[in-house]
């Protein structure tokens, strides 16, 4: 690997990573909002490959804080290239926005022994991609709008029957929400005592992204020895972006929850010593709600 590639390689990890930094020490969390619900396909509001399929891990916090930043609708992301095919373009002076994807390279070593070994090594690449606002003469479906849903209690049917599917034992009582490792269930008070529909659902998926690190589903460690140490909070900030990519798929609007602010000074330290936790942690958050959508019904053939 050449000094320029290892150079490139730290560089979007201490980017992305100082980025988020940034919006937490301001009390923002770049993951809360629920973007491009005024477009069509904002119904499913993680960001969009030019072919529909949603981006995962680090690029959707990546291109929500650009959508953020912007003030861009479209949940829809291309190449210069994918736009000039689609028989488009991109406007004159627009800057794109960077997403990574995982690649290797092959290291060769020699063994004491005169053994000669290869390894696959893994490293990130970046390239450009602009929202579909930023291009012109894009197929209708782009940038048609949509008025928003005003039947809240479908989204929120959706939702229960999406975690109901998991068949997870969640239990009703108490005040307060939490996973039980050992006993391996789900506590959630009434929902009464919520504010509304929304910040149940949202709180429940928040738990049910710490069920998935069960040793019988994805097994999700990070040496956490007790509560509050940097291990806790990995794990924490997991839940909190495992929970804001599953709201955006339900079409829940995300709330910070009181008893999550005091995790924001944990996640700083967090990120500060570690410039790769938020990359690792935006990849488990993605595992778990892949997981999660594995165990709803599959459509008959």
């Amino acid at each position: 690997m050449t000094t320029t590639t290892k150079a490139t390689r730290t560089d979007i990890y201490t980017r992305v990573t100082d980025a988020i930094i940034e919006q937490l020490s301001q009390g923002v969390r770049p993951w809360l909002k629920p973007w491009s619900c005024e477009h069509a396909a904002g119904r499913i509001t993680r960001p969009l490959r030019h072919n529909g399929t949603p981006y995962k891990g680090i690029n959707i916090l990546m291109l929500w804080v650009s959508a953020e930043e912007a003030g861009f609708v479209s949940p829809f992301w291309l190449t210069f290239q994918q736009a000039k095919e689609l028989g488009g373009h991109v406007k004159k002076g627009e800057h794109g926005s960077p997403v990574v994807y995982a690649a290797t390279f092959k290291k060769k070593e020699q063994t004491d022994d005169g053994q000669e070994t290869e390894e696959e090594i893994p490293f990130l690449k970046e390239y450009t991609v602009f929202c579909a606002d930023q291009c012109e003469g894009l197929p209708p479906h782009f940038y048609a709008a949509v008025n928003p849903p005003t039947e809240k209690l479908e989204r929120i049917e959706r939702a229960e029957t999406f975690f109901a599917n998991t068949k997870a034992d969640i239990r009703t009582g108490g005040n307060r929400a939490f996973y039980a490792m050992d006993a391996d269930y789900v506590r959630m008070p009434p929902l009464e005592t919520f504010r509304d529909a929304e910040s149940h659902a949202a709180t429940l998926a928040h738990e049910m992204t710490h069920w998935t690190r069960h040793g019988s589903r994805l097994n999700r460690e990070f040496g956490r020895k007790r509560w509050g140490d940097a291990g806790y909070a990995m794990e924490e900030l997991v839940a909190e972006l495992g929970s804001a990519f599953m709201c955006a798929d339900l079409q829940i609007t995300a709330e910070v929850r009181e008893d999550h602010a005091s995790y924001i000074e944990s996640w700083l330290k967090v990120l500060k010593d570690d410039k790769r936790a938020v990359f690792s942690a935006a990849s488990h958050a993605s595992q778990a709600v892949d997981f999660l959508h594995g165990l709803q019904p599959q459509p008959a053939a």
